[in-house]
């Protein structure tokens, strides 16, 4: 019990916990915040996003996105490619989607490839629609027109 002459050693430091840092990865494209044009920005040239887009402004050219949503003051002059496509403002070009819904308000002018569309009351479509399996897919060429035989001497 008593121990004559010996000191009593001293308790060892109780460590500190650790709290690991998390890992800084980018978020996954589902996971990350939609993408936002407002309605002052006007824009010339390609836009690619891998998650959302949400387009209150003006473009002028090819706009590709996971989802795409065009609202009320929303204007692209281009083709439209996404898995879902929303359109409450105007669309100037080919639009190919998956999923495609023309809300009340909607100006389309030009063709849809789609697997699903939806077209609700006063929206304002002008074009051909096309029920493909893979919308998504490179478009086919548009046949050549025929041409005139030669004239004959």
């Amino acid at each position: 019990m008593f121990t004559k002459g010996k000191t009593p050693e001293p308790p060892p430091p109780a460590a500190k916990p650790t709290i690991p840092e998390p890992a800084k990865r980018p978020l996954p494209a589902s996971k990350a915040a939609p993408s936002l044009i407002s309605a002052d920005v006007k824009m010339k040239g390609t836009i690619v996003s891998q998650g959302e887009l949400q387009i209150d402004g003006h473009i002028e050219g090819d706009v590709r996105a996971l989802a795409l949503t065009i609202g009320d003051t929303g204007a692209v002059k281009g083709e439209v490619i996404a898995e879902t496509v929303v359109i409450r403002g105007t669309v100037e070009g080919r639009i190919r989607a998956r999923k495609v819904q023309l809300c009340t308000g909607a100006k389309v002018r030009g063709d849809i490839f789609h697997a699903s569309l939806a077209i609700e009351p006063n929206a304002i479509f002008e074009g051909a629609v096309k029920h493909a399996q893979d919308p998504m897919a490179e478009a086919p060429a548009t046949a050549p027109t025929p041409q005139a035989p030669p004239p004959v001497a």
